[in-house]
């Protein structure tokens, strides 16, 4: 799981050299007319007397989008340090500079380009960190037979897929262990996304695999779907008739003892499963060891004696 910003924030203060100095602005030049007054602070300003860092490896290539809070700590500058909402537009209002655009940029080139804009005339050699305080802007969508299908927010840099279905609210029990996750060509803006979105890259995933499960990356766009599970249903002389999920293939025996197995009068002798075959419904007669298939509904007979 992706560490929290105040766990970040304590991991740098134990590897950040101490004594740091603090940056003096540069005076206005009398060629450049004066900078226009900043905007309105932030919210919350950052601790003072940080020295500023590189973002975190897990975060420098993430990709910027609108609706993302970033936090933002200049060196010495605490009256602008705080956290900074991404407009719709992709852009922030920060002091001294005005609007920055960020959405599409890595926190490393945003980074960057605001160390640039702020060196252009107003601070001397600034030292900035920029950090993820809120992922808002990247969503995966969540389809087939979860408790909760729709879309989900990214909570970091990476989402697992195991995450992304507990967020879902967990696997229905009608679905089955098999689970696609579509890396789309395109990534679509509505609702529920439309049979052109599921174009792409596919990875099948069996959920009886903890580990696979557990391992499958998740990036913005994702579209995951749980199939509905295949079913037979049984009827007759077995202990608990009704419908039962076909995992896999099974043969009559280890159906009826889904079943709970004969009753005192139930025999494998005379079974049978209708069946369709050809459009048309047929009964089938089964043996033991044949196999059931999906959407059959067997017969269990009573024995003669």
């Amino acid at each position: 799981m992706n560490m929290s910003f105040s766990a970040l924030l304590l991991a740098a203060l134990l590897s950040w050299p101490a004594g740091a100095q603090a940056i003096a602005r540069d005076e206005a030049s009398p060629s450049q007319s004066a900078p226009a007054a900043p905007p309105t602070r932030p919210d919350v300003a950052a601790p003072a007397g940080l020295q500023a860092a590189p973002p975190q490896a897990e975060q420098a290539s993430y990709i910027i989008g609108p609706q993302d809070s970033l936090t933002i700590s200049v060196l010495g500058e605490d009256d602008i340090s705080g956290k900074y909402r991404v407009d719709e537009g992709g852009g922030i209002a920060f002091p001294y500079v005005g609007r920055v655009q960020a959405a599409g940029l890595t926190i490393a080139d945003f980074q960057a380009r605001l160390e640039a804009l702020l060196e252009a005339g107003y601070i001397r050699h600034p030292q900035i960190r920029v950090d993820i305080d809120q992922y808002k802007s990247q969503q995966v969508f969540v389809m087939g037979e979860v408790r909760s299908p729709g879309k989900i927010t990214l909570t970091g840099t990476t989402m697992t897929l195991l995450e992304a279905l507990a967020q879902a609210g967990s696997l229905t029990p009608s679905a089955s262990n098999d689970v696609t996750v579509i890396h789309p060509t395109r990534r679509t803006t509505a609702g529920v996304p439309s049979e052109s979105d599921m174009e792409g890259e596919r990875i099948h995933v069996n959920m009886k695999d903890l580990v696979a499960v557990n391992s499958v990356l998740l990036r913005d766009g994702d579209i995951i779907t749980v199939a509905k599970a295949q079913q037979f249903y049984i009827q007759g002389y077995v202990r608990n008739a009704g419908s039962f999920i076909l995992d896999g293939s099974l043969t009559l025996e280890q159906a009826v003892a889904l079943a709970g197995g004969l009753t005192d009068r139930g025999t494998f002798r005379g079974a049978a499963a209708s069946r369709l075959v050809d459009g048309k419904l047929t009964d089938v007669k089964l043996d033991r060891t044949d196999k059931v298939l999906p959407g059959d509904t067997v017969t269990i007979k009573q024995r003669l004696f």
